[in-house]
C-alpha cells in the first residue's frame, strides 16, 4: 500500500530546546503539507503502547522515560513519496552519521535524543497516524 503521507513526532528535546518553529519550516520548504498536527504529552501506557516493538530491547524504559518526559508535537503529513522523503529529509537515527541540512544533524544532541520520529513505512505511517489522531482531526 502506497501513500502520500507520513507521521512524526517532534520530540521531547526538540520542544524543550524550542525547536518546534524551525524543524516545521524546514518541513514545510521542503515541501511537505501539514494535515494533522498538535501538542500533546505521552503517557507511560501511551509510550509503551506506542513503542512496544521495541519492548524487549534492553533501551525500552530509557526510551518510555524520554518520550513521556514533557510534550511533544505530533503531525501527519503529506507529499508524494512522503515515507521515504520525510525519512531522507530527517537523516541517520544517530545525528553524528546524519547528512549536513537533515533535521538531525541541525537539531539532534545524540543517538537517543535524535529530535524527531518518522514513520519507516507505508503500514506505520498508517497505524502510528491512526494511534494519535482521529478520522476527524486529519484533513
Amino acid at each position: 500500500m502506497v501513500t502520500n503521507r507520513t507521521f512524526t513526532i517532534l520530540k521531547p528535546d526538540s520542544v524543550e530546546k524550542g525547536y518546534i518553529g524551525a524543524i516545521l519550516e524546514k518541513i514545510s520548504v521542503s515541501g511537505f503539507r501539514i494535515v494533522a498536527m498538535k501538542l500533546t504529552q505521552m503517557t507511560k501506557a501511551d509510550a509503551e503502547t506506542f513503542y512496544a516493538i521495541h519492548n524487549e530491547r534492553p533501551f525500552f524504559k530509557d526510551l518510555v522515560e524520554y518520550m513521556t518526559r514533557g510534550p511533544i508535537v505530533a503531525a501527519v503529513l503529506e507529499k508524494e513519496n512522503a515515507v521515504e522523503d520525510f525519512r531522507t529529509l530527517i537523516g541517520a537515527t544517530n545525528p553524528a552519521d546524519a547528512t549536513e541540512g537533515t533535521i538531525r544533524k541541525l537539531y539532534a544532541t545524540s543517538i537517543s535524543e535524535n529530535a524527531v520520529h518518522g514513520s519507516d513505512s507505508d503500514e506505520n505511517a498508517a497505524i502510528e497516524s491512526a494511534f494519535h489522531f482521529s478520522g476527524r482531526e486529519i484533513f
